[in-house]
């Protein structure tokens, strides 16, 4: 089930940093079509992240894990640039995303969304 944390969205919206951003979501797929409504929802959601100057960096489905521990198998990743936190809420906010994201919704049992912030690696 796909819900937000209103607290956690509200920190990370009113933080003063409107640099760019990319989004990791990584996703498990409902078992009845749910990969199939996840392109659907990418096909809708196209237009409308290039409306808002986000782009999608990577899409990739998960491969077997590597590692042992308290880990998921996640059914893909997505790796999607906003150019600034504003641009992803008003992104979030628009109605013909909110279409889509009914059927991005759809397709899915579980996700997380984690924002990300580029850092320069030391050295």
């Amino acid at each position: 089930m796909v819900t937000i944390n209103q607290t956690a969205l509200t920190d990370f919206l009113s933080a003063k940093d409107d640099t760019p951003i990319v989004m990791l979501n990584l996703l498990r797929f409902e078992p009845d079509g749910g990969r199939q409504r996840h392109f659907e929802y990418l096909e809708m959601a196209a237009p409308i992240l290039a409306r808002f100057g986000a782009k999608i960096l990577f899409r990739g489905d998960g491969l077997p894990l590597l590692t042992d521990g308290e880990v998921k198998m996640w059914d893909a990743v997505l790796l999607v640039q906003y150019p600034s936190r504003s641009a992803f809420m008003a992104m979030v906010d628009d109605p013909d995303y909110q279409v889509a994201f009914q059927v991005g919704k759809s397709a899915l049992v579980d996700i997380v969304l984690q924002p990300l912030k580029q850092t320069e690696v030391p050295g």
